[in-house]
């Protein structure tokens, strides 16, 4: 029920976003909480891995990766672990398939984003095959912005932005799964 809630929820607010905002729009809710349409072709941060065969084989491993975390999900419940444990897990497993979700098919099922807001089913196809398609981030914390004091080593003087990374709901299930495993190690990983 856990990953079934996360996965509509965070479907439900990526579909929201790429339907009403085009690529790089705000929505300022305060100073420190902004709504930012930012589309992720590769890894966590931006990261990209090897152009077109990266890609592939990084859509590739999080589907096998995904398998083995449903797998193990699958026997912690039969094991009758805490509930806490299993919560982390499932956690885990709906980021993952939330993510896996828009690498796969939203290359196929919207336009892009480019200076226009994205069409659900355009007429002459979307703008990615299947596993090559963005991940949509939008949560975005400047919670400090400013320059470093000049004694600083290194980056003393330079601008800085105090959580810069943008997300979504699917990245911060994982955070918080990968959080509550380390809470809950002994009982996941006794055996």
């Amino acid at each position: 029920m856990l990953v079934l809630a996360i996965l509509i929820a965070d479907q439900a607010l990526k579909i929201w976003i790429k339907t009403n905002m085009y690529l790089g729009e705000d929505i300022v809710i305060t100073d420190w909480f902004i709504i930012h349409f930012t589309e992720n072709p590769g890894m966590a941060f931006g990261f990209e891995f090897g152009g077109n065969w990266g890609k592939l084989v990084l859509s590739i491993f999080r589907i096998i990766t995904v398998g083995f975390i449903f797998y193990w999900l699958r026997t912690l419940v039969q094991k009758k672990v805490k509930t806490g444990a299993i919560v982390a897990v499932s956690l885990v497993l709906a980021g993952a398939l939330g993510n896996i979700i828009d690498s796969a098919v939203y290359g196929l099922l919207f336009s892009d984003s480019y200076g226009q807001v994205a069409t659900f089913l355009p007429e002459g196809g979307g703008y990615a095959g299947f596993l090559f398609g963005k991940v949509v981030d939008m949560f975005y914390f400047p919670l400090y912005k400013g320059y470093l004091p000049e004694w600083l080593p290194f980056w003393g003087g330079d601008y800085f932005i105090f959580f810069r990374p943008v997300f979504n709901l699917a990245d911060f299930s994982i955070s918080c799964g990968v959080g509550l495993l380390i809470l809950y190690q002994k009982s996941v990983f006794k055996d």
